[in-house]
């Protein structure tokens, strides 16, 4: 009875590791499964997040050219030349996300944008070149070029020049052709020259003139039998 007892306590002990290890595969199955996903990490998330950049929300996913293309103002030429000031001048790299970028990094590309013909960028990319006011060349962004612009048609109706004329009346300005396109009023289509005389009304006391008789027929001198 002694050896029976001390079988079945020696296969007892072996069956415990065997279980704990069939209870600890079992379990961590299930932490598998009710895992939660990992949280994103912060720069991912900024990645996705909106970007406040010259008075612009503008996408944190996108890459610096094509996020500087969304502010108003700048081009796809001018964006692609800032790019290389930036990455010279701030030592940020052009193929960087505008959402991985702190905020001292943005507040120093928004500086560079104010003055861009100081960090290298060619004067025929500024849009406000030879100011009238300052006689300098300067870039204007966002509000401040829709601002700068009222104010040119401003001058221009107040001095009455033929630019303002034509701001005034809404037509083109640079001296293109109105012959097919840029037509205002009431006028639609092209009228015949015969249907435009033919709708021409007649002057005051002055009569139709009468349509002409058609002319008669010579008679046939009959021929005598």
């Amino acid at each position: 009875m002694a050896d029976k007892e001390e079988k079945n306590v020696q296969e007892a002990k072996k069956e415990e590791p065997q279980q704990k290890e069939k209870k600890e595969h079992k379990e961590g199955k299930k932490e598998e499964k009710e895992a939660p996903k990992k949280p994103q990490r912060k720069e991912e998330q900024r990645a996705t997040s909106i970007v406040r950049l010259a008075g612009k929300d503008v996408n944190g996913s996108l890459n610096l050219e094509r996020a500087l293309d969304q502010v108003r103002g700048i081009g796809p030429n001018l964006s692609h030349s800032l790019v290389f000031a930036i990455e010279t001048k701030l030592n940020i790299p052009k193929s960087s996300n505008l959402g991985s970028l702190s905020e001292e990094q943005i507040e120093s590309i928004e500086a560079l944008l104010k003055n861009p013909g100081h960090s290298g960028v060619p004067r025929f990319l500024l849009n406000r070149q030879k100011d009238m006011e300052t006689g300098k060349d300067l870039h204007l962004l966002s509000n401040d070029l829709a601002f700068a612009t009222r104010q040119d048609t401003s001058r221009d109706l107040s001095l009455r020049t033929w630019r303002g004329h034509r701001h005034q009346y809404g037509q083109k300005v640079r001296g293109q052709r109105t012959r097919s396109t840029g037509r205002t009023g009431t006028t639609v289509g092209v009228i015949k020259k015969a249907e435009a005389a033919k709708a021409m009304p007649t002057k005051a006391g002055e009569a139709k003139p009468a349509a002409a008789a058609p002319a008669a027929e010579p008679k046939k001198e009959e021929k005598k039998a």
